[in-house]
């Protein structure tokens, strides 16, 4: 227990990947590198995922993701929280 005027250094928080952003990812914004980033998602649906924005126009909602060539239930699930409209 600290003494009376005694500073108590703060507790390390959890690590941090260096340029990684908080929260989830924007789908409508987001570049094929942050979208490679995601888990589950590598360099070919990352680009899967540009065209189809590029070719349909910005995602409205979340579950659009599972329009994408590639992207299924299972994997459309683990990705509602890493990513955002």
């Amino acid at each position: 227990m600290p003494r009376p005027g005694e500073v108590v250094a703060a507790a390390p928080g959890p690590a941090t990947v260096p340029g990684s952003e908080a929260g989830p990812v924007d789908l409508n914004s987001a570049d094929q590198t942050a979208l490679d980033a995601l888990s589950g998602i590598g360099p070919v649906l990352a680009a899967r995922i540009v065209e189809w924005r590029e070719a349909n126009g910005r995602f409205t909602s979340v579950e659009e993701l599972g329009e994408v060539s590639g992207i299924g239930d299972a994997l459309l699930a683990r990705l509602r929280d890493q990513v955002r409209v």
